[in-house]
């Protein structure tokens, strides 16, 4: 065979190896894939956690306790769990939230707490509150909606214009 026949046949059947290896590892070369990808945290407090981490929401109160946060490193995925010292969703936060959903899991985050949210917080957040603990996610495609920046192109005539020097 010449040599790039050789080379495509290689990479086929590397593509077919790698495409079997996923049929058989399945959701769990999945889950390892994505756990390679997801940061986790826990810290004492609000601000504590906010002056550690730039993607920490700016709305989490300085005085929330117990603070659990978990986000993916590939894009806007987040959880985030805390304690606060008031029964009442912290300021930045307003009653009604989306249909997104968390897609990430955690042991600290109960499953279907994502299934009716009670308010949006920061824009980006869903949260639930029960009682004085919080639950708040944000999905990716809310993180990329709110980071977009309007272009702002002028049309193109297909003409250039160059300036003239003076004489």
């Amino acid at each position: 065979m010449p040599p790039k026949a050789s080379l495509v046949t290689a990479v086929t059947l590397g593509a077919v190896g790698l495409g079997s290896l996923a049929v058989i590892g399945g959701p769990g070369a999945v889950d390892w894939f994505r756990g390679r990808h997801v940061q986790q945290a826990s810290y004492d407090n609000g601000r504590v956690a906010k002056s550690d981490r730039a993607s920490m929401p700016r709305w989490l109160p300085d005085t929330a306790t117990a603070v659990h946060y978990r986000m993916s490193t590939t894009g806007g995925d987040r959880l985030l769990k805390a304690t606060l010292s008031e029964s009442r969703l912290p300021h930045g936060c307003k009653p009604g939230g989306t249909q997104a959903r968390a897609h990430l899991r955690a042991s600290w985050f109960p499953k279907g707490t994502d299934h009716k949210p009670q308010a949006t917080c920061g824009g980006t957040y869903n949260a639930v509150l029960r009682g004085k603990e919080l639950y708040a996610w944000q999905d990716n495609a809310s993180w990329v909606a709110a980071h977009k920046t309007p272009r702002e192109h002028a049309p193109s005539t297909g003409h250039h214009h160059h300036k003239q020097k003076a004489h």
